[in-house]
């Protein structure tokens, strides 16, 4: 798909996001009570049972009775999209898109909720390193930018690196923040950092999948080609036990992926390239509001 047909697309997010960030975002919004936050809010007459700490000396004396700060609680929270542009999210045989095209429509819609929810959005994509970051902040010019640089983005070199990513996210995200991996999750070695990153934020790891992992089709001698590293080889589809152990691995694969996220506390959602972004995103994150 090209450009021009990507943007025309994503360019009626700003609509379904309105209602996609009201279960995206973990109670993430400006708090309605005040408590003891950071943000002075106003002041009141002291009562009884109030902490005296809280007693404003230089309106209490402007008044000649005790009046206190009230402070609005600060629930602020930043979203940081980790975006994989590596080789392997290129490919695609049986959609019109390839995994890299879905994956930038998931995390545009991802960006353009935290918009509306008026909270910063950070990102960085990465191949085998740690390429553009975004630096957090707020606002349709910062949303637009991270489109721009997601549609021109390219491999720059072989082999994917998920593990320094995530890493580079936690050096990004000062305060505890969401978190989401738009990833194939074609990488090793990924999980402890993945694990660590939980820890401190709330994670969401969306993985973009090909229909063709589910059923190959039948064409016959089939050459395939590891976008990674460049080798092919010749696939017999017309073998039934060939397509039955590819489905095999590749529900092995997913099982494993969902059994990471789940032990490491982060909420996981599969996505097609033949499936509607706006619509998988919206039924995850309400099913994930209700849990």
């Amino acid at each position: 798909m090209d450009r021009s047909e990507l943007l025309r697309r994503i360019s009626a997010f700003p609509i379904i996001s309105a209602s996609l960030a009201e279960s995206f975002m973990p109670g993430g919004f400006r708090a309605a009570f005040k408590g003891n936050g950071i943000e002075f809010d106003e002041v009141r007459r002291y009562e009884s049972g109030d902490d005296v700490r809280s007693i404003d000396r230089n309106v209490s004396a402007r008044f000649g009775v005790p009046y206190i700060k009230l402070y609005r609680e600060d629930r602020e929270m930043c979203v940081c999209v980790v975006l994989d542009c590596s080789a392997s999210m290129f490919s695609g045989v049986s959609a019109p898109l390839t995994r890299y095209e879905q994956a930038v429509f998931c995390a545009a819609l991802v960006a353009f909720s935290a918009e509306y929810a008026g909270q910063k959005m950070c990102a960085l994509f990465f191949d085998a390193e740690t390429r553009t970051v975004f630096k957090p902040r707020r606002g349709r010019a910062h949303t637009m930018a991270f489109i721009g640089a997601a549609l021109s983005a390219n491999p720059h070199s072989k082999g994917t690196s998920l593990s320094s990513a995530l890493k580079s996210a936690s050096n990004v995200l000062k305060r505890r923040g969401v978190v989401v991996v738009v990833s194939d999750f074609l990488a090793v070695d990924w999980e402890r950092d993945f694990n660590a990153l939980c820890i401190k934020h709330d994670c969401i790891a969306i993985k973009i999948k090909d229909p063709v992992e589910d059923a190959f089709p039948k064409t016959g001698l089939l050459p395939i080609e590891d976008p990674e590293t460049g080798k092919t080889l010749l696939a017999p589809s017309n073998s039934a036990r060939f397509r039955l152990e590819w489905a095999e691995w590749h529900e092995k694969r997913r099982q494993n992926w969902l059994s990471i996220c789940k032990s490491c506390g982060a909420s996981g959602v599969e996505i097609s390239t033949d499936e509607d972004a706006g619509a998988a995103l919206q039924r995850f994150f309400r099913n994930r509001r209700k849990k």
